[in-house]
């Protein structure tokens, strides 16, 4: 494919130029062709933020995506809770759920395939028996549907905020109080694509609430229970609050030699309505040793 870049398209990025003449695919999607070498601008490779001066020739070489079926990988899992209808697992940070835009081995579903073989395909190929997700740097608890009708039933509890979803996380800052809750609508910033924000009063519906268990010098340990599911919530709301968790830069934490590559965000108790026997099932998964290490080395 082949393009021109007119008077219009003078001062965008080679990456919004290339979505207005192709909508039909996704910005992340022409970002991997950028990356992979398969756009030229006058003849040249270059990067999606390159700012067009108009007049260039763009050069497009579409390649196919890899195949949208995860496969099965043979990786460690923490599986704390089976049975025939659900698995628990405990997600060490740096796992990726499912696969996505960039990354399409070495997940979670990846090593869920391998260990269990058939999960729900409720959620499609690349999906299967994924209900809810967490974040690549947040670890800890993740129940995910082995069969279609478990899929549905933990969808609905999960809809009916029945699942109760207990977080540990240090914040940056001491809160003035010893509890609160946030109750702020979340969508994706319009300007930082790769954040939320509850800033603008639109979006979908989020509720936090929270309580100090410990306080440090220039940190506190909280405990966030969340009745809603949305992208980034805790992080979101906390930072509004002007505590943000220590480690997630993102979202306005000082930079800490203290952690490096996740933040101190970690899901440490699931419960749940078992699909197949109507029992209410609990799982707790203590901090990982490196969060640990952190409350005990007295430097927060």
């Amino acid at each position: 494919m082949e393009f021109h870049v007119e008077d219009s398209g003078k001062g965008q990025r080679l990456d919004h130029f290339l979505q207005g003449k192709m909508p039909e695919f996704s910005r992340s999607r022409l970002q991997e062709w950028v990356k992979a070498g398969r756009v030229h601008v006058d003849g040249a490779a270059s990067k999606a933020s390159l700012v067009l001066k108009g007049g260039e020739r763009v050069d497009v070489e579409p390649m196919e995506r890899p195949p949208l079926r995860a496969e099965a990988e043979d990786l460690p899992l923490a599986v704390l809770y089976q049975d025939d209808d659900v698995v628990v697992v405990n997600k060490a940070a740096g796992v990726v759920v499912h696969a996505g835009a960039g990354q399409h081995t070495g997940t979670l579903v990846n090593a869920l395939l391998h260990h269990f073989g058939q999960l729900s395909t409720a959620g499609g190929d690349e999906r299967p028996g994924i209900v809810h997700r967490l974040d690549k740097e947040t670890s800890g608890l993740l129940v995910v549907a082995r069969t279609d009708a478990a899929h549905r039933s933990l969808s609905e509890q999960f809809a009916t905020r029945e699942v109760e979803k207990i977080y540990l996380a240090v914040v940056q800052g001491l809160p003035k109080t010893e509890s609160g809750r946030v109750e702020k609508p979340i969508t994706r910033d319009p300007v930082h694509r790769t954040k939320m924000t509850c800033r603008l009063e639109t979006g979908r519906h989020a509720l936090t609430d929270w309580k100090v268990l410990r306080r440090f010098a220039k940190h506190a340990l909280v405990e966030v229970k969340i009745g809603t599911g949305r992208t980034h919530q805790i992080r979101v709301h906390l930072s509004s609050l002007g505590y943000p968790i220590l480690g997630d830069r993102l979202y306005g934490a000082r930079a800490t030699e203290l952690l490096t590559d996740r933040f101190f965000l970690h899901a440490a108790r699931l419960g749940f309505r078992s699909p197949g026997t109507g029992e209410r099932v609990t799982v707790e998964a203590p901090l990982p040793r490196e969060l640990e290490d952190i409350i005990e080395s007295g430097s927060l």
